[in-house]
């Protein structure tokens, strides 16, 4: 008897209309997003997405080294997904930014591929689908409390942190408009 129908096989690609956590970390956990024009590159691409009805962020906060979003794919970016959009974009404008900035520092996300000289992202980003409110509730807030920890303490409260969704949820207000509250949302799965 085949015994590997019994055994539970995590998808490989995320569903449009799927919420879901996921975090990206910077190729061999470099600090590139340690300096903001970085965030804001990852921004520009997280509002574009979200007006061009691509994606909807619940939560994010960037950290020096990686980033995680609670977020929602709607459709595809022309032929490719939006995570593929995101990750091309900021890749090709963190190239453009260190060339022109700091052009050795390029040198440590140099690789020998095929298809390409600089990797900024580690492979696989880490995700998985989020079908309760509890398990939601929680990942909301280790996002917004991952820049108080330990290691980054890169704040004392959650709101100061400017890279976050903390503040949205705290105040309602917030200075990126591709947000949406979590709770107010028809369509989630719980």
């Amino acid at each position: 008897m085949d015994k590997s129908i019994f055994t539970v096989k995590r998808k490989n690609y995320i569903a449009s209309g799927e919420i879901f956590f996921w975090t990206a970390t910077i190729n061999k956990w470099q600090r590139l997003l340690w300096k903001d024009e970085y965030k804001d590159i990852i921004v520009s691409s997280l509002q574009y997405l979200s007006e061009a009805g691509k994606i909807d962020v619940f939560a994010f906060v960037i950290m020096p080294n990686h980033m995680h979003l609670v977020w929602q794919l709607l459709q595809p970016n022309g032929r490719e997904s939006p995570v593929a959009s995101l990750m091309k974009f900021t890749g090709h404008h963190f190239e453009k930014h260190l060339r022109q900035n700091n052009p050795k520092d390029l040198l440590q996300y140099a690789v020998d591929w095929r298809c390409r000289k600089f990797n900024f992202w580690q492979p696989e980003p880490d995700w998985f689908l989020l079908l309760k409110e509890r398990t939601t509730a929680q990942k909301l807030t280790y996002i917004h409390c991952n820049p108080l920890q330990g290691k980054w303490k890169l704040v004392e409260n959650p709101v100061d942190y400017f890279y976050s969704s903390a503040r949205f949820y705290e105040t309602g207000k917030s200075e990126f408009s591709f947000l949406y509250d979590y709770r107010d949302y028809d369509d989630k799965p719980f």
